[in-house]
């Protein structure tokens, strides 16, 4: 007694394996987007954090340079220098 698949159940099951495999590559197409999504916001989240510590960096770079300037000035002025 061989328990030899026939050609009809063997089509039947590879139809099913198909079908299966399709949605198991769905599931992970719908988790690959939405882990996409959530990479990207967070890369958003660091380039405005980054640009953010640009400006206070560049704002206190002009202002250091200003009260230098001023200093020098008054220096000047009473005689310091």
């Amino acid at each position: 007694m061989t328990t030899e698949k026939t050609t009809r159940e063997l089509v039947y099951e590879t139809n099913r394996d198909v079908k299966w495999i399709c949605r198991t590559l769905q599931r992970m197409e719908a988790r690959d987007e939405d882990f996409e999504a959530r990479l990207r916001a967070l890369e958003g989240w660091q380039a405005e954090k980054a640009g953010e510590e640009r400006r206070v960096s560049t704002v206190s770079a002009g202002a250091g340079g200003v009260v230098g300037g001023v200093v020098a000035v008054l220096i000047r002025v009473f005689g310091g220098g």
